[in-house]
């Protein structure tokens, strides 16, 4: 069941990813995740509430913290990268990151997973590292200069960062806390890209005829982000984070079929790896 769960967290992302990216070629990346966020924040908090759960220690609500300071630096930076590169590349070097961390720190806090999910996990990382072949072809009309294309590769991997310390931290938020320090790691989150875009005095207001598609981005990732949290109760962190790492599969099957951008053999390559892992890890 954690498979499903962190595969059903993996097409939530893939799909959020691509939206948020395809707004930020027509709007400030930071706006963009502004209202992304704020939407996110309503998703968890509903669940929270349904879910009937009490107000979680101190500990637990930190962690939510934290996690939320990564989710709202990692967003920032993957729209960035998706709004101006490939997304093809970008996306994929995001998982680099948010799947390599995490297993480390796994098997740092005692996970033994499978020899088979072992063997997946391997096949993964070298498999979205493929995927990131093409950096240096352009994006589409809408895409920035070259060297803003190749700089999209550094926000990818700061994007993984962020990820990596979201899906980490959220770990060690305990499993009978509830979901209250996830909606408290989304507000952090808000507030997080804020400061961050008050900083590099970057737009913060999206036009109002973009609200509600930004809107959608964080239905879908707040979705993503508790079918996530579900997920690592029922399975290993270094499986369930591998498994919601392959979700740029989906978003480079968007962007082959709607931006029309080319994959290149390693690509396709990196693509069947990828789904190969899955089915490892889903074994073992």
């Amino acid at each position: 069941m954690g498979i499903v769960l962190a595969l059903c967290a993996a097409a939530c992302y893939g799909c959020s990813d691509f939206l948020g990216g395809l707004l930020s070629r027509r709007s400030s990346p930071y706006a963009v995740a502004v209202v992304a966020q704020c939407a996110a924040f309503l998703v968890v908090a509903l669940v929270a509430a349904v879910a009937g759960n009490g107000m979680p220690a101190a500990a637990a609500l930190g962690w939510g913290a934290l996690s939320g300071i990564g989710n709202g630096l990692g967003t920032v930076f993957l729209y960035r990268g998706l709004g101006s590169a490939r997304m093809s590349v970008v996306a994929p070097l995001s998982a680099v990151g948010s799947a390599g961390l995490p297993v480390l720190a796994g098997v740092a806090q005692g996970d033994r997973p499978a020899p088979l999910a072992i063997a997946g996990i391997v096949l993964a990382l070298p498999a979205v590292a493929l995927i990131s072949r093409g950096a240096d072809e352009p994006a589409g009309p809408e895409a920035g200069s070259t060297a803003r294309r190749r700089s999209g590769v550094l926000d990818g991997l700061l994007a993984g960062a962020g990820f990596a310390l979201l899906f980490v931290a959220l770990d060690r938020v305990p499993h009978d806390a509830g979901l209250w320090p996830l909606a408290g790691g989304q507000a952090v989150a808000t507030v997080s890209i804020l400061i961050a875009g008050l900083a590099v005095g970057a737009g913060l207001r999206l036009p109002a005829r973009r609200l509600a598609p930004g809107a959608s981005v964080g239905l879908l990732g707040g979705a993503a982000t508790v079918l996530f949290v579900f997920a690592t109760h029922r399975a290993l962190l270094s499986i369930a984070a591998v498994v919601t790492s392959l979700y740029p599969a989906l978003t480079v099957l968007a962007a082959m079929l709607v931006l029309r951008e080319r994959i290149a053999r390693g690509q396709a390559v990196g693509l069947a790896a990828a789904a190969a892992a899955v089915v490892l890890i889903a074994l073992g």
